[in-house]
């Protein structure tokens, strides 16, 4: 409340002793006692423990007789009253609510007892008949049971809790902190967080080197731990010392609900590359008639709602041709998706599957971007976070996958293991037919989808399948017609006609239809059958119209696109095998050369016959000839000159007869490693990839043959002579 009052509000009892206030007591014993008989410690907010050294009690002024009130308001200025300290409260409260379930208990006990001995005083018994009762009953001192009572009076019952709690906890306990010199703990903290990791101990035994040498006060190392612990966070040292991926694992991963889906609702695809070796078929067109060994990778469709695996494709690379044969495979069986995610990769964000996507982020988004499979087909596509597991569920999958196809007991020796670190003491023993690990891929997919038991939010102790064959026979499924089949099953480009006859040409081949002269100049969408592009092109406009289709009239002699793709790679490794071949015939280099050259001048002998002249002039007209210098003797300055001059001349003759002697033990020394791989191959072990494609430009070398031939003739590469050559 508002109002006048003293300047002192609380007064102890000596001060109210010595103040001589009229009708108060004027000795302490008597103030105690005056307080006592009107209970003035009982008055919720007017009597207080004292704070300070000695303790004791302060009563409130509001409490003395009103004479003393009144002497008090005369000799002091009109002041506003002092509001209520709710902070008091909430500090005691909070400070309360901070101690351990231990401490909270003890504090309980000790309300219990004192509400025990209110509720006999509230019976009839006086207050220490009622106190020795329940400390007998409760085994606890009467003494300490009258402490609490004194602990909690002038205090309000609903916030006698905080003031009962053990005061042992009232006070932190100070702890002396050791000084040292900032600069020994920035440089101790500094070492530390790097990204190379080093030990605490190491930086340490750094950071007390340094010390000796600038002075700096030190601590023991365990301190400097414990203050490093205290007073860096664990994200800083995880974003210092192991990089940004690790702190973003420490965050929790976002928890999305699937039970608002339903199958075929969304779906995810995603690429796998095995931890297998497998023995893929030589491709058309190549110079080597031996398999490649790869690690296949998959492509595959997976249903959010139930996690089942729809579709899939193997092949040796990531590539669209790929994921538009998975994705047909799954909306010719399931249906069409309303939502799709798909990882940032060139095989799914290509104009052929997302063209016209607004937020497809690679490759220049245009006004007339044809539009791609899923854009048409009205699937919205939803772009994964680059990097990041977690937004894609089907890593799940794929991480079982990977343990249990790709470590089957029919591919010992073939598994690879899953890093550089993690090789099998069999690696690269065996390398499993494509046949095969399509078979065991198979088998792999359909037992995880059938497998019984699933803990998933949606799968609630059943299998994938069971969830998606439940979800399915429910849901709406929109299935796609016999027209919009040819999205996925074509190619597509964006071609423009011929301006005449409105012919196209693509692939090296020429379509043509009577219809095709209203498109002339046009530019248009094709769609083809990528296994077989002579059937001819599906003609659409650029917004999506079927216009007709268009006959193949010449035949370039493209078998199909795969075909293609197989020949441009294996066009490449042929070059690069013959670029490798003609660095090895071409021992020496032009400036080797030049230098044979200039010495071959310099050895070859002076004509004593004059050259006879090509074109005779009269001669009156020629001019007289110079007159040739007589030969005179060298000085000694000049000899020696010309001394070195020919040790210089001798001495890179040598050399050139010691490189040419080399490049003869490189040509044996290729050619027996050729017959080493060759006599690896015969006995059935695998070759790495790098060894076959070296193997197999060299065998088109004409060193090779070469040396071949002296083998097959002489029985050894040395030929009659002892050199290869």
């Amino acid at each position: 409340m508002t109002g006048v009052q003293p300047t002192q509000v609380w007064w102890s009892a000596d001060e109210i002793a010595a103040a001589a206030l009229p009708d108060l007591p004027t000795t302490k014993r008597r103030v105690n006692a005056m307080a006592d008989r009107f209970n003035w410690r009982a008055q919720t907010g007017h009597a207080r423990r004292r704070q300070g050294r000695g303790g004791g009690w302060e009563y409130h002024w509001a409490l003395f007789p009103s004479r003393a009130q009144a002497a008090l308001l005369a000799v002091s200025a009109p002041t506003e009253t002092a509001p209520s300290r709710q902070v008091d409260r909430a500090e005691i409260w909070t400070w309360f609510d901070a101690l351990p379930a231990k401490p909270k208990a003890e504090a309980q006990r000790r309300l219990d007892i004192l509400q025990s001995v209110e509720l006999l005083e509230r019976g009839g018994q006086t207050k220490d008949l009622s106190v020795h009762m329940i400390a007998t009953r409760r085994d606890v001192s009467h003494r300490t049971i009258w402490n609490w009572f004194a602990a909690v009076e002038g205090v309000r019952p609903d916030d006698r809790l905080p003031h009962l709690a053990p005061r042992h906890r009232a006070t932190r306990r100070k702890v002396k902190r050791v000084e040292v010199s900032e600069a020994f703990w920035d440089f101790l903290k500094s070492d530390f967080l790097r990204p190379e990791r080093p030990t605490f101990a190491a930086c340490y035994r750094r950071a007390a080197r340094i010390a000796d040498t600038e002075g700096w006060q030190t601590a023991p190392e365990r301190t400097m731990r414990r203050r490093l612990e205290t007073e860096v966070s664990a994200t800083t040292i995880t974003l210092c010392r192991k990089g940004v991926d690790a702190l973003k694992a420490m965050y929790p991963a976002q928890t999305r609900d699937r039970m608002s889906l339903h199958a075929m609702e969304a779906v995810n695809a995603d690429y796998h590359r095995f931890d297998v070796f497998v023995r893929w078929p030589s491709e058309p067109g190549s110079n080597s008639a031996q398999d490649e060994i790869v690690r296949p990778q998959m492509v595959a469709f997976q249903d959010i709602f139930s996690g089942r695996i729809l579709s899939w494709r193997i092949d040796k690379t990531p590539n669209k041709v790929g994921v538009s044969l998975a994705l047909g495979d799954m909306i010719e069986r399931f249906g069409i998706p309303d939502r799709i995610v798909l990882d940032n990769g060139r095989e799914f964000a290509n104009k052929f599957l997302t063209g016209g996507t607004p937020t497809r982020f690679r490759f220049k988004v245009k006004d007339d971007d044809i539009p791609g499979v899923l854009t048409t087909l009205g699937v919205k596509v939803h772009w994964a976070t680059p990097y990041s597991g977690q937004s894609k569920p089907i890593e799940r999958a794929f991480r079982d996958l990977a343990e249990d196809i790709a470590k089957d007991p029919r591919f010992a020796g073939a598994y690879t293991g899953n890093g550089i670190d993690a090789k099998p003491d069999n690696y690269g023993s065996k390398a499993i037919p494509l046949d095969r690990f399509i078979e065991v891929v198979a088998e792999g997919i359909e037992e995880h989808n059938a497998r019984a038991g699933r803990r998933g939010q949606t799968t609630m102790g059943r299998s994938i399948l069971e969830t998606f064959e439940a979800s399915y026979a429910e849901a709406p499924i929109r299935k796609a017609t016999a027209e919009q089949r040819r999205l996925w099953l074509m190619g597509a480009e964006g071609l423009k006609a011929d301006s005449r006859s409105g012919a196209i040409k693509f692939m090296g081949n020429k379509y043509y239809a009577e219809w095709m002269y209203e498109i002339a100049g046009q530019k248009v969408v094709v769609r083809f059958d990528p296994a077989n592009i002579w059937d001819g092109l599906h003609i659409y406009a650029l917004s999506g119209e079927y216009l007709g289709v268009a006959d193949c009239t010449e035949n370039a002699g493209f078998f199909d696109l795969a075909e293609a793709r197989n020949h441009a790679s294996a066009r490449r490794k042929w070059m690069n095998a013959e670029k490798e071949a003609a660095k090895a015939a071409a021992v020496f280099d032009a400036a080797q050369l030049g230098s044979f050259m200039d010495g071959a001048a310099a050895k070859a002998p002076q004509e004593t016959t004059p050259v006879e002249a090509k074109i005779v002039r009269p001669a009156a007209f020629e001019k007289a000839p110079r007159p040739v210098p007589s030969a005179r003797t060298l000085s000694a300055a000049e000899q020696e000159q010309r001394a070195v001059f020919v040790a210089n001349f001798g001495d890179h003759s040598k050399a050139s007869e010691q490189a040419e002697t080399s490049a003869k033990e490189d040509m044996r020394t290729r050619f027996a490693k050729a017959q080493e791989m060759e006599a690896r191959l015969a006995d059935g072990e695998a070759l790495s990839p790098d060894m076959e494609r070296w193997l197999s430009g060299y065998r088109t070398t004409p060193e090779y043959k070469a040396m071949r031939d002296l083998l097959g003739a002489f029985g050894s590469a040395e030929g009659e002579g002892g050199a290869a050559g």
